[in-house]
């Protein structure tokens, strides 16, 4: 018998493990570890902000898998040794046959003086519920959407949310000023300035102020200071903190202290054998300097990639399957549409476009999730 084993039950961990479930046989192993014991969509996170629709309405519990055959674990990665292929996971040590690491990035609030004090992490679903709550507390005066680090996880969704929150304030009749910010140059660099144009305009159209080439330093109880000296007051501050890759990949070597892990951005593969990595721990650059973007698509595709050359390997087949670079996800505009950031990210250069937002847009990113939790947890 042959064990898989995959370390974190985010977007991409789950696609692994369930996908190389339907391919291996019953005299193989697939083990799934995460800390915690339920999966929520992560594009819930504005929406349950918002008062839209709660998280719990995209979380499933992991705990059903089991009914797939696939081996679930509540523990915590403590260390990884990708040369043994072993995983020690609450002092018990777990060999495996094929590692797959998916676990996403870590957030650090601490990384900015005084973010974690005074700043609400809208990045963190396990926060969201006191955060709607502030929000919902919000009364007057200017609110800021902040990007306090890059990359980060959804590169679109801090927009989306200054646009669903400026529609929220008006339809409450509240007087806020909103502000959103970004160190990148301009709010989409894979888009480029032409294409990024039309979330330029939404933002606009709604009084959105939004600042490009702002890097923050420090936080204070009622400003935001950046790095040119310059400071913008807040009243409420909703942050997309900074992203790491987690401690323990680091300590294995599989990353550079402050860098991501690195890998062959066809096969997922890192510079082990039989190790893999995918989803938001990884770096993959593309042909104009840009990595690929954090999204939950992608991670999705690497995980079926992964699943189904493990699943080769253990067949004792050469693995042919192999990541395209082609994905998309999608961004709320407001006024009830939405639109979709896709196209082939490993082209030369990356053609990625904008679509025309439309209500089908909308309902097709409900649709999105629905036909995702169904396929990984039935129902």
């Amino acid at each position: 018998m042959a064990r898989a084993l995959v370390l974190g039950a985010g977007f991409g961990g789950i696609a692994t493990a369930v996908s190389l479930r339907r391919q291996l046989g019953d005299e193989h192993e697939v083990m799934l570890v995460d800390r915690r014991d339920d999966f929520a969509m992560g594009l819930r996170k504005i929406w349950a902000i918002l008062g839209i629709s709660p998280i719990a309405y995209g979380t499933r519990s992991l705990a059903s898998l089991r009914q797939q055959g696939i081996t679930v674990v509540q523990g915590t990665v403590e260390r990884i040794d990708p040369v043994a292929r072993v995983a020690m996971i609450d002092g018990a040590a777990c060999e495996a046959d094929a590692l797959v690491v998916a676990l996403g990035a870590a957030q650090d609030m601490d990384a900015i003086p005084g973010l974690a004090t005074y700043g609400l992490n809208a990045w963190d679903r396990t926060g969201i519920d006191h955060v709607h709550g502030v929000v919902d507390q919000f009364r007057a005066g200017r609110a800021v959407v902040g990007i306090f680090g890059a990359p980060y996880s959804c590169p679109p969704a801090p927009f989306e949310l200054a646009l669903l929150l400026s529609e929220r304030f008006e339809a409450r009749g509240i007087d806020a000023r909103l502000t959103v910010f970004t160190p990148a140059p301009i709010l989409l660099p894979i888009l480029g300035v032409e294409a990024s144009l039309p979330i330029d305009a939404r933002l606009e159209d709604r009084g959105i102020d939004a600042l490009v080439g702002r890097s923050a330093v420090e936080v204070t109880a009622r400003a935001i200071r950046f790095s040119d000296g310059s400071e913008l007051p807040y009243d409420l501050l909703l942050a997309v903190p900074p992203h790491r890759c987690p401690t323990v990949v680091v300590e294995a070597g599989l990353a550079r202290p402050g860098g991501w892990v690195e890998v062959d951005r066809e096969t997922l593969e890192t510079g082990h054998p039989g190790v893999y990595a995918l989803g938001d721990a990884t770096a993959i650059v593309l042909a104009n300097g840009l990595p690929l973007p954090k999204a939950g698509l992608f991670a999705e595709v690497e995980g079926e990639v992964i699943a189904a050359r493990i699943a080769a390997t253990f067949r004792g087949e050469t693995p042919t399957a192999t990541f395209t670079g082609r994905g998309a996800c999608f961004i709320e505009l407001g006024n009830g549409e939405a639109s979709m950031v896709g196209g082939d990210f490993f082209a030369d250069p990356p053609t990625v476009t904008l679509g025309v937002p439309s209500a089908q847009q909308r309902a097709a990113k409900e649709q999105f999730e629905m036909e995702r939790l169904a396929r990984w947890f039935g129902g």
